[in-house]
């Protein structure tokens, strides 16, 4: 199908697809769907988690490269499709099965998930600040340099180990 053949297509498709899932394993299993649901964000986080750590490892390559490169260029395509491909669709799912396992466990009322929330967001801004530097480096407008890229590469993983920590130990 025509539809098919460009990246950010299958990437919405994907999604739906998942969503419709996710959507039927409530509906059909009920109270049981909780696990499910569980497995699915988790598998939404660590392709959320693997992108957010790949993507400034790009920039610090694109960095080195000069505008209008092959490589440039070819770096350009990779944080594009990284970002509509596996970013965008994993950020979407997980923050909403993580919500709806929140709202169905209640724990919006509980102090370290009010912590854990504060740390998603901040993961959230890094991911738009990502973004928005993407956007930049196609327009061969970076001003920033790999060493700065080097240190932003290890904030999402700052970020993923408060977070684990606060919904394993639940320490307040």
């Amino acid at each position: 199908m025509e539809i098919f053949k460009t990246p950010g297509a299958r990437a919405a498709f994907a999604l739906a697809i998942t969503a419709l899932i996710a959507v039927l394993l409530i509906l059909i299993l009920d109270d049981a769907a909780y696990d499910w649901i569980k497995a699915i964000h988790i598998m939404a986080i660590i392709s959320w988690m693997a992108g957010m750590l790949y993507l400034p490892r790009l920039f610090v390559y694109h960095c080195d490269a000069a505008p209008g490169s092959e490589l440039s260029e070819t770096l350009k395509v990779m944080e594009q499709r990284l970002l509509r491909i596996i970013l965008n669709p994993a950020m979407i799912l997980a923050w909403i099965l993580g919500l709806w396992l929140a709202w169905n466990a209640n724990w919006f009322s509980a102090g370290w998930f009010h912590a854990k929330l504060a740390f998603a967001l901040a993961l959230s801004g890094v991911h738009g600040h990502y973004s928005a530097s993407a956007r930049r480096f196609a327009n061969d407008q970076n001003t920033r340099s790999s060493r700065y890229w080097r240190m932003m590469n290890e904030v999402p993983a700052l970020l993923m180990v408060v977070i684990v920590i606060l919904v394993v130990v639940k320490p307040f």
